[in-house]
């Protein structure tokens, strides 16, 4: 990763999809430093399911600089890991020696809809005949993981409360966040107006934002990374794919997540305690207190002791998502997984501003589509 670039995450009322775009692959480009018509692939992570009218979206980035024309761009969707498997195809191509540049954009434009529309749309990345069809929103399915876990395990509402709180805190100091402001615990842990219950035992604050945003990166062969002012390399990747249906998993225990965290960690020649700092996909503060379990940062059922102890929190051993994650930072679809590669290389190059984590040295990034179903971690290490 030798450029990149980072919108505003929010409602974005005056750009577009197509807007959101140009806007990100152009500064990606002119932070790589490179002609734009070096780049030999183009890859769009996006989920789109009736957001927006265009279905055949991956061409629009070619808008953002002439010299794009005539170069290959398709578009990747796997739900809200879109992100990174737009990503992890560009490293494909440039890891089989067809391509030496590669230009990755995320996006999602989210607000153009209602929200009974916006909850019908992610409804159908569940399985539908068993899930959506009967009424089950994306809310609804964490709540039943959070329910089975509290069975399993004890009430932890206030659990949740402080990953709530903590995410909110981080995103104060993010400058694309779509929530900065620190809420604190008593009122993330509280029901009220402002906080209602949406699928119990999960509140408002428990939930990701809809959001409009895009990022951007440009890859390259590591031949060439010598080039480049900074570049931050993947050290391990991996992809683990699970059965679409709850009813054939334990969903609660993360078995997707946690093996695709093992196999990244194993390939990196790293444990999970050698990192610096994870990125990782708490779309729902349930699934971010499962992400600890699942990372092997705790065994299962002892998470919560993590946010008590101060280990996830900036400061803490391991902070977790200190750009304030989904959560805070905001959650448009197609551009989460791109984002989350983007701030974690800002953290290795000692660029992140507010939010640095100080020494960061190696980081992981967990993006996740679906109820544990799409399953990306990446270890990242700084090259230069």
């Amino acid at each position: 990763m030798v450029g990149w670039a980072h919108s505003r995450f929010g409602r974005l009322d005056g750009l577009d999809l197509e807007a959101l775009i140009g806007d990100v692959a152009r500064d990606a480009i002119g932070h790589a430093g490179i002609d734009a018509g070096e780049v030999g692939g183009i890859w769009l992570g996006q989920l789109n399911g009736g957001f927006v009218p265009e279905i055949f979206a991956s061409s629009l980035v070619l808008q953002a600089d002439d010299a794009l024309r005539w170069t290959p761009a398709t578009r990747v969707e796997n739900a809200c890991a879109s992100g990174a498997a737009a990503l992890y195809a560009a490293c494909d191509a440039i890891e089989s020696g067809r391509v030496k540049v590669a230009l990755v954009v995320g996006a999602e434009k989210m607000t153009g809809v209602s929200g009974a529309e916006t909850t019908r749309i992610l409804g159908n990345a569940s399985y539908v005949k068993e899930e959506a069809a009967h009424g089950l929103s994306f809310p609804g399915i964490f709540g039943l993981m959070a329910q089975a876990y509290f069975a399993r395990h004890g009430e932890h509402s206030a659990t949740l409360a402080r990953i709530a709180a903590k995410n909110h805190a981080n995103g104060v100091r993010n400058p694309w966040a779509q929530l900065r402001k620190d809420l604190g615990f008593e009122f993330c842990n509280t029901v009220s107006e402002k906080n209602p219950m949406v699928a119990a035992p999960l509140r408002k604050t428990d939930c990701s934002p809809v959001s409009d945003g895009a990022a951007a990166v440009v890859l390259v062969d590591a031949s060439l990374a010598a080039r480049f002012p900074r570049a931050v390399a993947l050290r391990s990747r991996a992809q683990v794919s699970d059965y679409l249906p709850m009813s054939r998993r334990d969903a609660v225990s993360f078995e997707g997540p946690r093996r695709a965290w093992a196999q990244a960690l194993s390939a990196a020649g790293c444990g999970v305690n050698d990192l610096s700092l994870a990125e990782v996909h708490d779309c729902f503060t349930i699934a971010e207190l499962l992400t600890y379990e699942a990372m092997g940062l705790a065994a299962p059922g002892q998470g919560g002791r993590l946010l008590a102890e101060g280990v996830v929190s900036v400061g803490g051993r391991l902070p977790v998502n200190p750009s304030g994650g989904l959560k805070a930072k905001g959650h448009p679809i197609g551009a989460t997984g791109v984002s989350m590669h983007v701030l974690a290389a800002m953290q290795l190059m000692g660029e992140a501003g507010e939010m640095q984590v100080p020494g960061a040295e190696l980081a992981g990034v967990f993006n996740m589509g679906g109820s544990a179903v799409a399953s990306y971690v990446s270890i990242l290490e700084r090259a230069r």
